[in-house]
């Protein structure tokens, strides 16, 4: 595969991310944050499962401990607090919080997996968590962290979480299309289960919430994963976390179109985090 073929699928995986947090907003608007996280991975399960099957790609059973253990962290916990959180957060907060997880995921790879981070890293940690900090209290105009924002924390601790559990737990000998298959498939039936838990009635959707689940079930959660697979298989997870920093520029791009112009406070928050990640990713790709 060449280089430029890389790139931009790598760049395509970030965009249809970054758009993932402006298309929650029509969804959830319709349906409540539970079914909606089912509904999304449900068709994404579904889809990949027939990529798996067109690909001949088997789903090892063998493998349940790993795909059980995963989907629950990186489909379930991530996707669970995520649409929780964007039914109070903006779309650029939601953004701009998640940006910061390749620093998260390198701090929790030290304590779990014994990676030690790089002083660059260390370094980019705090002015990272300086940048969040600004965007959800608002510049200082206000002192109090916002629920939504709090739980779009912690999809993110969850996905940080998911990126070191996968360098330890995903099978060796197994299609990364396989495995894929089989942890939305778990992390499909846990939102399942809880969205009948909480007695969430399905209704049908407007035409542009629709459009909005389908794009981030097709989008946002089959073509990015295999996009982003590839682009780290080629380039490695250093230089793939560079492209990254394109999910909060997508984000708050659609969101001035749509008339949401980002607050000083975001700018300002967003430049933080984009330099502290740039500064640690720029590192770790010339180490490696």
């Amino acid at each position: 595969m060449n280089l430029i073929k890389t790139y931009l699928m790598a760049t395509l995986a970030a965009i249809l991310w970054g758009a993932n947090f402006n298309l929650a907003k029509p969804v959830l608007a319709e349906m409540s944050p539970y079914l909606a996280g089912a509904s999304r991975y449900v068709i994404a399960a579904m889809v990949m499962i027939l990529i798996a099957r067109l690909k001949h790609a088997t789903i090892p059973l063998r493998e349940w401990k790993a795909y059980l253990t995963l989907g629950i962290v990186g489909v379930f916990g991530f996707n669970l607090f995520f649409f929780l959180g964007m039914q109070h957060s903006s779309a650029i907060n939601g953004a701009l919080i998640m940006a910061l997880n390749p620093l998260l995921t390198a701090i929790l790879g030290y304590f779990i997996l014994g990676d030690r981070p790089s002083r660059r890293q260390w370094m980019a940690f705090p002015i990272g968590i300086a940048g969040v900090a600004i965007v959800v209290l608002g510049g200082g105009a206000q002192w109090t962290i916002a629920t939504g924002d709090l739980y779009i924390l912690i999809a993110s601790l969850n996905w940080a979480l998911y990126n070191v559990l996968v360098k330890k737990m995903m099978p060796k000998q197994v299609s990364g299309i396989a495995s894929t298959a089989g942890i939305m498939t778990v992390g499909a039936l846990a939102l399942s289960v809880v969205a009948v838990w909480q007695g969430s009635a399905f209704s049908m959707l407007s035409p542009h919430a629709g459009l909005a689940l389908m794009t981030m079930a097709l989008g946002g959660g089959v073509l990015a994963y295999l996009f982003w697979n590839a682009s780290i298989k080629h380039l490695g997870p250093a230089k793939a976390a560079i492209f990254m920093n394109l999910i909060p520029v997508t984000t708050m791009v659609i969101a001035a179109v749509e008339q949401v112009p980002p607050t000083h406070a975001q700018l300002f928050g967003a430049v933080l985090v984009i330099s502290a990640v740039s500064f640690s990713a720029f590192s770790r790709a010339k180490t490696a």
